[in-house]
């Protein structure tokens, strides 16, 4: 007999899945900017007594925190799977948000893009090193590429994230608060966009039937 084939990974809704990445995101930026409506919500995350002009960073840093974890049960409810990237975020804005509010100060927040990215960049360049390709898990993609495709689009995926980490190392110290979650909230994602959008003359010279590490992966 042969072994039934696994049932198909249930896909969310392109709009639904901008919305659950998003969201957060916009949360964070409007509760910095009108902290104030917020307080009702956070006010028992918030430490017993901040400066005034730490209340739009901590406010939009204790909204953060739940929204992020909400979406991603939410992402796990109507797909019953919870990918990797989301995961490995949730936890760093637990972490770093955590640390954030303790410590007063908004060097935490702002390392966790840093940190996040070194991660995933490690984690990329340095599984090729044992044999194994773990780009296919961390985008959370269908397609299928060959295994000369798999190694180009893992390297690139690698230096990109090394290199947003850079960038944002050097804009956290450029920037001030508010202009540094200007670039959180509208310009991480557009560049990430764009450069995903750059690799589909890769991809789709490499595009296969079935993936060549399908077996290892």
């Amino acid at each position: 007999m042969t072994e039934a084939a696994p049932p198909p990974r249930k896909a969310l809704n392109p709009i639904v899945k901008l919305v659950l990445e998003l969201g957060p995101l916009a949360l964070f930026f409007v509760a910095n900017s009108r902290p104030g409506l917020f307080h009702g919500l956070v006010g028992g995350l918030l430490p017993a007594d901040f400066p005034p002009d730490k209340a739009g960073m901590l406010t939009a840093t204790a909204i953060l925190i739940p929204v992020t974890f909400v979406a991603l049960i939410i992402s796990f409810a109507l797909t019953r799977r919870l990918p990797v990237m989301p995961v490995v975020t949730a936890g760093m804005v637990l972490v770093f948000g955590a640390l954030t509010l303790w410590l007063q100060d908004k060097t935490f927040i702002e390392i966790k893009l840093t940190v996040i990215y070194c991660l995933f960049g490690i984690a990329l360049l340095g599984s090729m090193a044992f044999g194994k390709l773990l780009l296919p898990i961390v985008l959370d993609t269908a397609i299928h590429l060959d295994a000369a495709g798999w190694r180009q689009l893992t390297v690139r995926w690698g230096l990109f994230f090394f290199a947003l980490a850079g960038v944002n190392e050097v804009l956290r110290h450029a920037l001030n608060w508010d202009q540094w979650v200007a670039f959180k909230t509208f310009g991480v994602l557009p560049i990430t966009l764009a450069f995903a959008l750059a690799q589909a003359p890769l991809i789709m010279r490499h595009e296969t039937k079935e993936d060549a590490f399908s077996d290892e992966m």
